[in-house]
């Protein structure tokens, strides 16, 4: 099916263009989203007549994206979730709480708008991308912790991983130097 798009749509073409795309795609996205009409000879005239509107209202919602990327760009958002002791998740947080996150600060975003390289699993931080305008994206971080106090500690550097492998070679350091100490007591016991 042909259709002529009416906003840039990603990996498909600019605003204007007559692209041909499956059926499918055409019908259960691109014309119930507003993003393009059926290349019919009528729909061409009407968007050639439409055209400096539509080219205006895109480019004020690109204007007001831009705006919000700017707020918006380098963000670090708090997901508190339950995990087990390795850091893996009972469960995984998905965009729907980055979108509860962002709102919660103040942005209204979209669940559909924010894009994740790879599903999130663990504990940490995760870098992702915010599509607010086909040609706007920011970028955000989540720091996904069990508690308030863990997610400060992993946005100062250190992941909860490591703070108890440091916690357990202390204590293991600490089991050596005790064993030393009684190995010494002992062999003092015997000269005596």
């Amino acid at each position: 099916m042909q259709v002529i798009l009416l906003e840039r749509v990603a990996k498909l073409g600019q605003m204007g263009d007559v692209v041909k795309v499956r059926d499918g795609f055409a019908r259960n996205f691109l014309l119930p989203q507003g993003k393009a009409l059926r290349a019919t000879d009528a729909n061409k005239a009407a968007f050639e007549d439409q055209k400096a509107q539509l080219e205006a209202r895109n480019l004020e919602t690109k204007k007001e994206a831009a705006a919000l990327a700017e707020k918006l760009d380098g963000a670090i958002y708090v997901v508190i979730r339950s995990a087990s002791d390795s850091g893996a998740l009972y469960g995984s947080v998905t965009p729907r709480d980055v979108a509860d996150a962002a709102e919660a600060d103040g942005f209204t975003i979209d669940r559909r708008q924010i894009v994740l390289n790879a599903p999130i699993k663990n504990l940490g931080l995760h870098g992702m991308t915010v599509v607010l305008h086909p040609e706007v994206t920011a970028k955000i971080s989540v720091n996904v912790a069990r508690s308030i106090e863990e997610a400060e500690l992993q946005a100062s550097g250190k992941s909860i991983q490591e703070l108890a492998a440091e916690a357990e070679a202390a204590a293991e350091f600490e089991i050596a130097e005790l064993f030393d100490d009684l190995g010494g007591a002992a062999g003092e016991d015997d000269d005596a």
